[in-house]
């Protein structure tokens, strides 16, 4: 299944915005694993490939057809380079360590004061009731 020559004419352009050359990448073909049935398991059409100046690696075998998997390996690893040399990944970094900051346990003094902030906050709440007045 080809591409189209405007994703390729579009894809060389991004190459050349990114200034990465296709010498700089190191190709290999892997015979694909998962569903597909006979034509996965008989032809190598899955691609693995390295940018040899990063050394950041992308590894695509979504389609059957070994000229498919080139293209969406090139986008995914432009992807990648786009976002390390654009500051991206500190920000993604960033995102992943407050997500995991929320979801780890308490420590023992956090939940202490937590539950004193409650204990005043419900005394505060007695104190807003209905006032009763005294007959004397």
């Amino acid at each position: 299944m080809p591409i189209s020559s405007e994703k390729e004419n579009a894809m060389t352009a991004r190459m050349q915005e990114l200034y990465v050359s296709e010498n700089d990448f190191e190709e290999s073909f892997i015979r694909s694993s998962g569903p597909g049935g006979q034509k996965v398991n008989k032809t190598s059409s899955c691609v693995y490939l390295v940018h040899i100046p990063t050394g950041l690696s992308c590894k695509c075998q979504r389609e059957r057809f070994q000229s498919l998997n080139r293209y969406l390996a090139r986008k995914l690893l432009l992807d990648k380079i786009e976002r390390l040399q654009k500051g991206f990944i500190s920000k993604e970094k960033e995102t992943l360590e407050k997500i995991r900051r929320q979801k780890r346990k308490r420590s023992k003094r956090a939940k202490e004061k937590i539950l004193t902030d409650k204990h005043q906050h419900t005394e505060k709440k007695v104190l807003r009731g209905k006032v009763i007045a005294e007959e004397e």
